[in-house]
């Protein structure tokens, strides 16, 4: 399997360049594990009595940004399981803000959202490892755009990578 060559640009929506590009690592699988390690030096930053905080009223908590990239990391693997299964059911799009108002994150604690970040992100790793040879390169389409499984990989490295960063810039520098 092929880990280490990056979509093309037109194997996924345009939407998702900014993701995609914002991944590091020189595969797939370091792409991951290297998002999760910079998400962990940026939660580990946030303090209990933090985790709650919005940059502006009407923006995520801290604890409801890293829900939203449990919620995605979620939809996304289920993807690429789907289309990494020859499956070419279209898949349907979600609204981010009703997920985050439905969640609830700010229940929970960080130290717990990270527990489950982590169960999650292990679940993909080992999603993309199983995954029958050239099966990174089998598309389906996901919100009425197609979209490669070797996408779908790269975008949750760097979703969680983007997230990371709005974390540092927004809600860590002004606290």
């Amino acid at each position: 399997m092929d880990f280490t060559t990056r979509p093309h640009p037109d194997e996924f929506p345009s939407f998702y360049h900014g993701y995609v590009a914002e991944a590091r690592g020189a595969d797939l699988l370091e792409a991951l594990e290297l998002s999760r390690e910079r998400m962990r030096m940026v939660t580990d930053r946030v303090s209990p009595e933090q985790e709650t905080f919005r940059y502006a009223p009407e923006k995520w908590s801290i604890r409801e940004v890293l829900q939203h990239v449990i919620d995605c990391e979620r939809i996304f693997a289920y993807r690429a399981l789907r289309f990494g299964r020859k499956d070419v059911t279209e898949l349907p799009g979600f609204e981010e803000n009703d997920y985050a108002a439905a969640s609830e994150a700010d229940r929970r604690t960080l130290k717990d959202l990270m527990a489950e970040y982590d169960l999650v992100r292990d679940s993909s790793i080992i999603l993309f490892k199983s995954l029958p040879a050239g099966a990174l390169v089998r598309s389906g389409n996901a919100n009425g755009r197609p979209i490669t499984v070797r996408a779908i990989g790269w975008s949750i490295a760097g979703h969680s990578n983007h997230h990371a960063s709005v974390l540092e810039e927004r809600y860590l520098k002004n606290l």
